[in-house]
């Protein structure tokens, strides 16, 4: 299991194939719901993969939002869950942030991964709300200063 930051476009459309897979086709999101302007090669987000027996089978990216690193589109194949691919997609990112000087993440997740959130230190911060139809809540984390 490894990750890397994804900087040319044919990773990057890799990372678009495996979103693609697990949020248009698997939870049905609308696909112009699910890209966005930050899907490029730019300082605006970071996009990572993750691999499994050298294969990229998951993807996140990071945003700078009001002092916040905040972390979307983490999603890994569903043959490949439960491998630990997760933590290793959530570890990623929040070494980006803290890279970028930040010092607090969040994210959107989904209501049934709530307490794979919690178990990495995540704390829920909102009441329930809908994103592209699903049930989701914001959590934030304090990163650990260096």
């Amino acid at each position: 299991m490894e990750s890397k930051r994804i900087t040319l476009e044919d990773d990057l459309q890799i990372a678009f194939h495996i979103r693609k897979e697990v949020f248009v086709k698997e939870q049905n999101v609308p696909f112009d719901e699910e890209f966005d302007e930050f899907d490029t090669l730019n300082e605006l987000a970071e996009h990572i993969l993750v691999y499994y027996n050298e294969q990229p089978v998951g993807t996140g990216r990071v945003r700078w939002v009001d002092g916040f690193g905040k972390l979307e589109r983490i999603c890994i194949l569903e043959s490949y869950r439960k491998f630990g691919l997760g933590k290793v997609i959530i570890g990623t990112l929040e070494n980006i942030a803290e890279e970028k000087g930040l010092s607090r993440v969040k994210l959107h997740g989904q209501t049934h991964a709530e307490g794979f959130y919690e178990k990495l230190g995540y704390q829920t911060s909102s009441d329930v709300f809908m994103e592209a139809g699903i049930p989701h809540i914001v959590m934030t984390k304090e990163l650990a200063a260096k």
